[in-house]
């Protein structure tokens, strides 16, 4: 019997329990699903970065802890935690950021807005320019960053994606290192930010780079609140410069309600809902990283420590 460690919040656990045992059965593992945190013979612990744990330490016998999250950085950087960290490569995951992005970069396409919030009684029949006349650009081209890159791209966007290592991907222009940034924001006419955050990648799109923007770009960001630079943001904003910011995450979340992106008519918020884990297809993840550990196979989503993803 493979005794896990179950550390997320309790309103998760009844989902859990019932499905990841059953998943793990498929692949001809029998564990025992805990949330005994003074089990200290635990091989596994499933873990979610809002839980309580902070002290890895005890758990000695631990092969790998497995995040519930696809971003790390709220535990990659604890320096409890010596055992291998595996990060949450799951399609229900995938597909919901591949949806909501879709969506978000036809809406700005479209001009959805327009017509949506603006029934004014004024009829305006100019028609949109087809995909191919818009060009995207997708910084970060991971797990999510790749597939919602491609699926861009088979609406017939131009898709540039940026990374900080060189990745090919089929029918996007891939473009890699810093000194390639600037080229890659250059003709973006919408942004699509995917990156990890990392100290490299913190405050990344600033002042500097905005200006590198087209002037009307609009800026997407799904991945991590950390990686605009506010302020920079609010002044490019301010000048007309950047035309509209889509934003799912945030430094401080929730988003106070004072903050200025709530009001600014040129900003839309949602409360970080871009892509959720769903324990229906996630368990699945879970238990395929199990296998793979228990098998001396590397698993998907093993972090790289000294990238920090």
């Amino acid at each position: 019997m493979i005794q896990v460690l179950f550390s997320a919040p309790d309103s998760q656990w009844d989902d859990y329990n019932q499905r990841l045992p059953e998943a793990c059965r498929a692949k001809g593992l029998d564990i025992e699903l805990t949330r005994d945190l003074t089990a200290h013979d635990v091989e596994f612990i499933v873990y979610a970065p809002n839980a309580q744990m902070r002290d890895f330490s005890p758990y000695r016998q631990c092969r790998a802890v497995l995040s519930l999250w696809a971003g790390v950085e709220r535990i990659v950087v604890n320096q409890t935690l010596t055992q291998p960290l595996v990060r949450l490569i799951d399609p229900g995951l995938t597909q919901g950021m591949v949806e909501w992005v879709t969506g978000h970069v036809l809406r700005h396409h479209l001009g959805m807005d327009d017509h949506i919030c603006r029934q004014d009684g004024i009829w305006s029949p100019v028609a949109p320019p087809l995909a191919a006349e818009r060009r995207v650009t997708v910084l970060g081209l991971g797990a999510l960053g790749a597939a919602c890159a491609q699926a861009l791209a088979s609406l017939g966007f131009p898709v540039t994606g940026w990374s900080r290592t060189a990745k090919q991907l089929d029918g996007i222009t891939c473009l890699s290192g810093l000194a390639t940034l600037p080229t890659a924001l250059a003709s973006a006419e919408i942004v699509v930010l995917l990156l990890p955050l990392t100290p490299e990648t913190t405050d990344l799109l600033d002042a500097a780079l905005l200006a590198t923007l087209p002037k009307g770009a609009v800026i997407i960001n799904p991945g991590r609140g950390p990686l605009i630079e506010d302020d920079a943001l609010l002044a490019a904003l301010g000048s007309g410069h950047i035309g509209h910011a889509t934003l799912d995450v945030f430094r401080t979340e929730p988003l106070p309600p004072d903050h200025p992106y709530w009001h600014h008519p040129r900003v839309t918020v949602t409360p970080h809902i871009a892509s959720a884990t769903r324990p229906a297809t996630a368990v699945q993840a879970i238990a395929q990283s199990m296998s793979e550990v228990l098998s001396g196979v590397s698993p998907a989503g093993l972090v790289d420590r000294t990238r920090g993803y």
